[in-house]
């Protein structure tokens, strides 16, 4: 290997290793500006663990991008995977409640859809929805 390659090499890797820590601190400050731990946190009244749940986050992100960095796979069964999809259904159904939350949209389209009685439904239709989405991209395209 020539200097110039290594040269090369070393800036990539900085360029690479600067960009990711852009994109996840903007990722993380988004989570964190939308609320999405401490609403969580209040609505199942479990407020003592909120340093467990961004603990798991962080670890969560960590180990999501090693699983991009590395060709790896780890040999799980249809049930763990199912298991590992509905936490996966559970984390976005919960961020994207938590984003229309935040941008008001939810009183604004249960005041125009006069759906006062039936925002329970609405909310676990979107739910079951990220679920079913989020389980079968991992069972069947994975």
């Amino acid at each position: 290997m020539t200097t110039v390659e290594a040269v090369r090499l070393v800036f990539l890797a900085a360029m690479g290793f600067s960009g990711g820590v852009v994109i996840s601190g903007a990722v993380f400050v988004f989570l964190a500006i939308i609320g999405i731990v401490p609403r969580l946190a209040q609505k199942t009244k479990t407020q003592m663990h909120i340093s467990k749940y961004e603990s798991a986050m962080m670890l969560g992100g960590l180990f999501g991008t090693l699983t991009l960095m590395w060709d790896f796979s780890v040999p799980v069964g249809p049930v763990i995977a199912a298991a590992l999809s509905l936490c996966i259904g559970i984390f976005i159904g919960c961020l994207a409640i938590s984003l229309a939350e935040t941008l008001k949209a939810m009183p604004i389209m249960v005041k125009r859809g006069k759906m006062q009685n039936a925002i329970f439904f609405f909310v676990l239709a979107i739910a079951l929805g990220k679920l079913g989405g989020s389980v079968v991209q991992s069972v069947w395209f994975s």
